[in-house]
C-alpha cells in the first residue's frame, strides 16, 4: 500500500513539474518579440479596448491619412487591401480614388508576357514602397523597416508600445552614446534605432482632408496607432458585434428553457407514489 502511495505521488509529482516548465517555455515563448529588451510601456486608456466600443471612425480616417503621406514612404501594408476601408472610415467612391492613387503589377502580362503597370483597385492590396529586400536595405541604411499590416500584434504590448515609440524619441542620457545615422529612443530594443523620428507637431495637415483635428505629435501618433490597430484585426468589432447579439439570444433561451423544464418536470417532481398494497386500507 505504501509503495503505491509513493509510486502515484512520483507520477503527480513529474505531472506538476512538466506543466510547469511547459508553462516557463511558454513564458519565454510569448515574451521573445521584436520589442524585446526596451523600457516596458506605460498602458494608455484606449477606448477600442472597451467592451461595447468601437474603432473610432474619424481617428481611422486620419490614420490612414497619415500612413499615406508619412509611413509609406519606408513601411509596406501588403496583408491589407484598400476595400477594407470601405464602410468604416471611408466610402466606396473614396476607396475607389484612393486606391488609383497606388500602382501595382496586374496578374496578368500583356501578350508579350510583359509585366503590365495599373493603377490599383479596391480589391488590391496596398503595394510596397520597394521592389524587394534588397532594396529597402539599400534605401534604408541597411535596416530593413518592417511591414506594418500586423505590426500591433507583431510587437509586446502592441498599441501601447508603437505609441510610446512614436513618441519616445529624445536625446540619448550621459554616458550612452549612439551610432551615426542611429536615433535613441528607450522604448526600443537597445535603445539604438535606425527610423529618425517620423512624425512631429504638424507632421500633416488634417485640413487637407477636411478635419480640424489639431495636428499635434501626439494626436497624430494616436491616430496612425488606431489605424494600425485595425488593419492588424480588422474582424474586431464584428467580433463584438456578433458576441452581444449572441448573448442577447443565449439570455432569452436560457430563461425559456427554465420555464420548459418547470412546466414539463414540475407535476412529475412533485407527485407522490403509492404502493397498490397500502390502497386495501381504503377498501
Amino acid at each position: 500500500m505504501a509503495a503505491r502511495r509513493l509510486a502515484a505521488l512520483g507520477l503527480t509529482g513529474g505531472s506538476l513539474g512538466t506543466f510547469f516548465v511547459a508553462l516557463d517555455g511558454y513564458a519565454e515563448r510569448k515574451a521573445a518579440k521584436a520589442s524585446g529588451g526596451g523600457v516596458h510601456p506605460p498602458t494608455y486608456p484606449w477606448d477600442f479596448n472597451d467592451l461595447g466600443t468601437t474603432l473610432d471612425a474619424q481617428s481611422l480616417r486620419r490614420g490612414w491619412y497619415v500612413y499615406q503621406k508619412v509611413c509609406s514612404t519606408c513601411h509596406s501594408m501588403k496583408y491589407f487591401y484598400f476595400r477594407e476601408l470601405i464602410g468604416k472610415s471611408h466610402t466606396e467612391a473614396e476607396v475607389k480614388k484612393i486606391a488609383k492613387e497606388f500602382q501595382t503589377v496586374d496578374d496578368t502580362p500583356d501578350d508579350e508576357g510583359n509585366d503590365v503597370i495599373r493603377a490599383c483597385k479596391p480589391f488590391d492590396n496596398v503595394p510596397q514602397p520597394y521592389p524587394n529586400e534588397k532594396a529597402a536595405r539599400a534605401a534604408n541604411q541597411g535596416a530593413l523597416p518592417p511591414d506594418l499590416s500586423l505590426i500591433c500584434f507583431a510587437r509586446n504590448g502592441g498599441e501601447n508600445y508603437l505609441y510610446s515609440l512614436l513618441t519616445g524619441y529624445c536625446d540619448a542620457p550621459a554616458g550612452v552614446e549612439v551610432a551615426d545615422g542611429m536615433n535613441y529612443n528607450a522604448y526600443f530594443a537597445g535603445g539604438a534605432i535606425g527610423m529618425s523620428q517620423p512624425i512631429y507637431n504638424e507632421t500633416v495637415d488634417y485640413k487637407e482632408m477636411g478635419d480640424n483635428t489639431p495636428p499635434y505629435m501626439t494626436q497624430i501618433a494616436k491616430d496612425i496607432v488606431t489605424f494600425l490597430r485595425y488593419s492588424t484585426d480588422i474582424t474586431k468589432d464584428m467580433r463584438q458585434l456578433e458576441f452581444i447579439r449572441a448573448i442577447g439570444i443565449i439570455i432569452p433561451c436560457f430563461f425559456i428553457t427554465v420555464i420548459w423544464n418547470k412546466r414539463n418536470w414540475g407535476p412529475t417532481k412533485s407527485q407522490k407514489m403509492i404502493r397498490s398494497e397500502d390502497l386495501r386500507k381504503f377498501k
